[in-house]
């Protein structure tokens, strides 16, 4: 059961938004030690619908995606905490893919998304980030990880980052639901 309002939220939030695309399990649970993963994602390659009304957020869900939505900014322990739930779900695509003879590539195996409202320069530098040549406010991790920081306050103010934007925090939060309540009503 989810203690925190924000995070009740980003679950219900993401499962709505991402339920037409494929299946989305919130939460889901990961072996060893009891661990959830906020949200799970697994497009569905049989989806009639465009994601390209959810921008960046679209983007993201191209493939098999762990999000982790943080309502404060997150801290070294909770992206570690990621990490070790990715790494897990890793090891058991791997193991299945074993199981079943079938050769795993790159594409087939999880991302994780860790969406925090700010990060420190300091957390950023801890993790190796280094910043999107193409979208300023996302940091990818080394490629071996699988990861990548999604700091919401640095989004740039476009309708490709409001899906996201919507799960930041304060006057950024305040702008992305102000935009959204400005979209035409025939708006996807």
């Amino acid at each position: 059961m989810t203690r925190f309002i924000h995070d009740q939220f980003a679950k219900d939030y993401l499962e709505t938004l991402l339920t037409p695309y494929g299946t989305v399990q919130a939460p889901r649970r990961v072996a060893g030690e009891v661990r959830q993963i906020d949200v799970w994602f697994v497009p569905d390659p049989t989806a009639t619908f465009s994601k390209d009304a959810l921008g960046l957020l679209g983007s993201i869900t191209q493939a098999i995606a762990i999000l982790e939505p943080f309502r404060n900014a997150a801290s070294s322990d909770e992206i570690q905490d990621c990490l070790l739930k990715l790494l897990e779900v890793l090891g058991e695509q791997r193991r299945e893919a074993k199981r079943n003879e079938v050769r795993l590539q790159v594409s087939d195996l999880a991302k994780l998304w860790i969406l925090t409202p700010t990060a420190s320069s300091a957390i950023l530098a801890d993790c190796r980030a280094t910043p999107s040549e193409t979208m300023p406010g996302i940091y990818s991790l080394a490629a071996i990880l699988q990861t990548s920081i999604v700091v919401i306050h640095q989004l740039p103010r476009t309708t490709q980052t409001l899906w996201l934007r919507l799960l930041g925090r304060g006057t950024v939060q305040r702008q992305a639901i102000d935009e959204l309540e400005q979209l035409p009503e025939n708006h996807p």
